[in-house]
């Protein structure tokens, strides 16, 4: 914030062994995104021994062919079949805050957001009960758990031993990589067979992606660009939406004029009954909290591009090489793009507010043509769930447990969000 604050739209930082530019003008970042996005690559190495060639990290052509195999199965109408299955697990994550609230015990509602998230992406992936039960799935949630802790240590350590290194944090790294590829690898075996043996296809992420064909050339994935392409939707398909859930409830506590808002809209559009997928669009004033804590707290706060050629960004000059940030942390607290930036404002994403904001000025999901795949997924997911939450219960911050952001992977509340339930009368 400071270096942008002090500095303008394209700052250079100096870390001594390297130097980055921080862009946080929007007719830069279009240029940077959009305009001249063949110049720019991602260089995601340091995830790749987890992503492989995914979505995420994968460039050029390869890019190209994977984001056309994989769009048909996250388009929107394939998303809406999804519903039943967040409204499902959202309904026991309900009853399970209607017992702490009888018992008058308190709940980390960024740890249950996390479950809840996690149990989603596994059954729209995988179908219910796809890992092989509760075991398996904790299997691979304590896999990840592994993942994660490594690459925000390698993201925020200057100083690292080498990856081939058997150092204990190496070796566990290593140990849950192969655990997750274990069980990816059995299921995408799993489908083939079944596919083989005509037994019918499951209407799920995985089965869709087993079955991508190019129209052109006939195509497919092979098992290993199945298994990155997994990961990489598992990566970012659920601690993203329980990092924006957790502040969202964060922020309706401090703001019970917002909640009375959303729970009259919920009351209005759902009659007291479980949402569906059409109910989503209907649901504009839920939406609008979703979109406004996606700008205070973007859980993608940080991302970056590196450019193959010199150019020229509002002016300034980018070698080649030279590392280029995009915040959306920064870009979404600029006083000139969203006034009195730091409050809590859903209304600034109403209809006659959204049309003349600059294109460029809101990236919670990137921007330009490797936005991110998943984003209709997160906001019907993340819609949904605040929707349900809202029908049933009314959540207060618990005093004197403080709530901070933290910059790691995603933007996560630290050290939880610990909140009091009470049903709605």
């Amino acid at each position: 914030m400071g270096a942008a604050r002090d500095y303008g739209d394209v700052a250079l930082l100096d870390f001594g062994i390297r130097q980055f530019v921080l862009v946080s003008n929007p007719d830069g970042l279009k240029h940077v995104l959009h305009d001249h996005a063949k110049n720019y690559v991602k260089e995601y190495d340091v995830v790749k021994p987890l992503l492989g060639e995914g979505l995420v990290t994968s460039e050029g052509d390869l890019w190209k062919r994977q984001r056309k195999l994989m769009q048909p199965a996250f388009h929107r109408e394939r998303i809406r079949a999804f519903a039943q299955v967040m409204a499902d697990d959202t309904g026991v994550l309900l009853d399970r805050w209607g017992k702490a609230a009888r018992d008058g015990a308190p709940v980390d509602v960024a740890a249950e957001a996390l479950r809840l998230t996690q149990s989603v992406i596994v059954k729209t992936m995988f179908s219910p009960g796809g890992l092989g039960g509760e075991a398996e799935e904790q299997r691979v949630y304590d896999s990840f758990g592994v993942v994660l802790e490594y690459f925000t240590r390698l993201m925020f350590t200057p100083f690292r031993a080498p990856a081939w290194m058997p150092t204990p944090s190496n070796r566990r790294f290593q140990r849950a990589i192969q655990d997750l590829e274990s069980v990816v690898y059995r299921l995408i075996a799993d489908r083939r067979r079944a596919d083989s043996q005509a037994q019918g296809r499951q209407a799920d992420l995985l089965s869709m992606l087993v079955h991508a064909r190019d129209e052109e050339t006939g195509e497919q994935m092979s098992d290993r660009q199945i298994r990155d392409e997994v990961l990489t939707i598992f990566l970012g398909g659920h601690e993203t939406t329980a990092s924006t859930l957790a502040w969202a409830w964060y922020q309706l506590s401090l703001h019970p004029e917002v909640a009375r808002r959303l729970e009259a809209e919920v009351d209005q559009v759902l009659q007291g009954r479980v949402p569906a997928a059409e109910d989503v669009p209907k649901l504009a004033y839920t939406r609008m909290v979703v979109d406004e804590t996606m700008r205070l707290y973007p859980a993608a706060w940080m991302f970056a591009r590196t450019p193959l050629q010199d150019d020229e960004i509002c002016g300034y000059h980018v070698a080649a090489g030279q590392r280029v940030m995009i915040s959306p942390y920064v870009l979404h607290r600029r006083a000139d793009l969203w006034p009195n930036p730091e409050a809590f404002d859903p209304q600034r994403f109403a209809p006659e507010q959204v049309s003349p904001r600059h294109r460029y000025a809101y990236l919670p999901f990137g921007g330009g043509q490797r936005i991110c795949i998943g984003n209709n997924f997160a906001l019907m997911e993340a819609t949904l769930i605040l929707a349900m939450a809202a029908q049933r219960f009314r959540l207060h911050l618990v005093p004197g447990r403080p709530v901070r952001a933290q910059p790691t992977s995603t933007l996560r509340p630290r050290p939880g969000v610990w909140m009091a339930v009470h049903p709605r009368a």
